[in-house]
């Protein structure tokens, strides 16, 4: 298993191009390995409704190869313990548990991950080129 988990936002911002050089290089390298992903994302990702199919058939080649990790008793109690301690979405607290309980930095652009103790976060758009 690679050491990073990739949020959904990360996902389709990548897809459509929207980091910088060096983040779409970072990403590309995590990318060609096997990605991990949180059940949650690949709900998330699953779920995105696009005119243009293609991207969407570009989604599902994505969550094919990626190592999708499920929620499991280690996660749930994790997820729990978060949202006692601070005030954040469950389906957020899932994607959190799983970075902290499988020792993943967690490449995300959504800052409701900020500040979650044991939590490591990559934000590409701070990579600048």
């Amino acid at each position: 298993m690679g050491q990073y988990l990739i949020d959904n936002n990360v996902i389709s911002s990548y897809f459509s191009e929207f980091f910088s050089k060096r983040a779409m290089d970072f990403l590309t390298e995590i990318i060609d390995l096997t990605p991990n992903i949180s059940v949650i994302t690949e709900i998330e990702a699953l779920s995105w409704v696009n005119k243009d199919t293609s991207k969407e058939k570009i989604i599902q080649e994505f969550i094919q190869d990626a190592n999708i990790i499920p929620l499991t008793p280690a996660v749930v109690y994790e997820c729990v313990a978060l949202r006692r301690r601070k005030k954040i979405k469950t389906p957020d607290a899932i994607i959190a548990a799983t970075a902290i309980v499988h020792n993943l930095s967690l490449v995300t652009s959504d800052k409701d991950f900020s500040n979650i103790k044991g939590l490591k976060v990559i934000d590409p758009y701070n990579m600048k080129s």
